[in-house]
This record gives structure tokens, C-alpha cells and sequence, in this order.
């Protein structure tokens, strides 16, 4: 299947995607010369890797999705600040049957098309995965291990007795936290920063995939893709294998 042309040009990479973006069904990935296979992903969870934003989902069994979706939409945009956007939102949780997030798991989360190919194919030629989030770890362990990451970090949700506290407990992964565990990665693995690759969707996002050698932004919102490497708006995330020079012949599919 010819899903991808690879075009070898001296034009700079920021002139290639002003030419070529735009093209009906085209996503481009303009890349410097030199190695292009990538040795760390980091990538988001809602919304990137999983088609869902689950607290969005989650609020659903507690009959309020449309008031949290519209507050998470809005912090995805950057209209508001992500840590209070994010306690409200756990806030109006609070006492929600626990077993939720477990049906929720089950009826709702699903990965996008192409992730645990492009995790486990990298994964399989020695890359480092990880799987950073501004949601949940109830959700990201179990998505993480789903596709493949080898480490996680979300937030926790509190619970007692069965039922959500409507709190957050420790650190919050916000968008400082996310670059600087991109950072922390790539230094732990003595790589530079053309080696690192990092997707996501939403302003929050934006910290660690300016600090990503390739910045992707995955069917993601204006503050986001103004700022990306590139933007995948058309095909799977497997597509990112193609655009490491990786065919698909070497794919391990997920």
C-alpha cells in the first residue's frame, strides 16, 4: 500500500510544510538532514493515544458530562489554567462509585488507530516510551500497559470507601510537569533532543512538544499545532513510523 513518498529536499523544513500542508488527505513531515529514527516517544494520553478525554467519559456515569466537557475543552484550548480546570472538574466527581472507572475502562477507552504499532515498533528497535497525562493513572496503567509504554505518569484520583473524594492526590502532571519529564527522560538516556519525539492534542501539551527534536500535534487544537513540528491531521499514528524512515515491512503491528 503506498501510503507514504519520502522527497529528499535542501528546502528548509518550516518552507516544506508551508508548501505542502493543506494538500486534501497529506500529512507532512519535514525533518533537518541527518538520522531521523527516533530513540524517546513521550506522548499524551486523551485524546492522542486513546480517542477519549476520560474524565469527560467518566463524569458521563455521574450524569454531568456536558458540564465537565465543556470546562475540559476549554483548558485544552488554553482558555483556562489546567491544575484549577483540572481540580474543578475532579471536584464535582466527588462521591462517585469508584467501580465507575473500571466501566468506563471497559464501555468507553479505546486507542486511536496506529498507536500500539508506533509504541511497540519503536519499542521493538530500542526506543524508550512514555506515556505522560493530565488525567488519571486508574486510567493511563492500564491504557499505558494496553499499548505497550513502558512507563507512566497521571495523576492520582483519591477515593475512600469505595467512592471518589472529588480531590487529587500529590503532584499534579500539568504542562511544566510534562516537559519536564520529557527533559528527565532524554538527559537519564545521554540522547539530544533530535532524538526525542513527543505527540499530543492540547495546549498543555505544547511545553514538552517544543521540547521534543519532532514536536507532533495529533488532530489537535489551534494553540497546539500553531507551535508543532508538524501536525498529523489525516492518518493514523502509525503514520509517525513513516515519517522515521521506518517501512512498513519493519512494523510491529499492535
Amino acid at each position: 500500500m503506498g501510503s507514504a513518498v519520502d522527497l529528499e529536499t535542501s528546502t528548509p523544513p518550516g518552507e516544506i510544510r508551508a508548501q505542502l500542508e493543506g494538500w486534501e488527505g497529506v500529512d507532512v513531515v519535514a525533518h533537518p538532514p541527518g538520522p531521523r529514527e527516533k530513540k524517546l516517544l513521550v506522548a499524551d494520553m486523551d485524546s492522542t493515544m486513546i480517542g477519549q478525554e476520560c474524565i469527560d467519559e467518566l463524569a458521563d456515569y455521574a450524569g454531568i458530562k456536558p458540564q465537565i466537557a465543556a470546562i475540559t475543552e476549554r483548558a485544552m484550548q488554553g482558555e483556562l489554567d489546567f491544575t484549577a480546570a483540572l481540580r474543578e472538574r475532579v471536584a464535582l466527581l466527588g462521591g462517585l462509585n469508584e467501580s465507575a472507572i473500571g466501566q468506563c475502562l471497559v464501555e468507553r477507552v479505546r486507542p486511536n488507530p496506529g498507536a500500539a504499532t508506533l509504541v511497540r515498533t519503536m519499542r521493538a528497535r530500542g526506543a524508550t516510551t512514555l506515556l505522560v497525562s493530565g488525567g488519571f493513572t486508574a486510567f493511563a496503567e492500564p491504557v499505558g500497559a494496553m499499548i505497550g509504554f513502558e512507563r507512566v505518569e497521571a495523576n492520582v484520583l483519591e477515593a475512600k470507601g469505595g467512592r471518589l473524594t472529588g480531590a487529587v492526590s500529590g503532584r499534579i502532571v500539568d504542562a511544566a510537569f510534562k516537559a519536564r519529564a520529557l527533559v528527565e527522560a532524554r538527559d537519564r538516556l545521554g540522547i539530544e533532543p533530535a532524538a526525542v519525539m513527543a505527540v499530543g492534542d492540547g495546549a498543555n501539551d505544547a511545553p514538552m512538544v517544543v521540547a521534543a527534536g519532532l514536536g507532533i500535534a495529533y488532530r489537535a487544537k489551534p494553540a497546539l499545532a500553531e507551535v508543532a513540528d508538524a501536525r498529523l491531521d489525516h492518518h493514523g499514528l502509525d503514520a509517525l513510523l513513516w515519517g522515521q524512515g521506518i517501512t512498513r515491512a519493519d512494523w510491529v503491528l499492535g
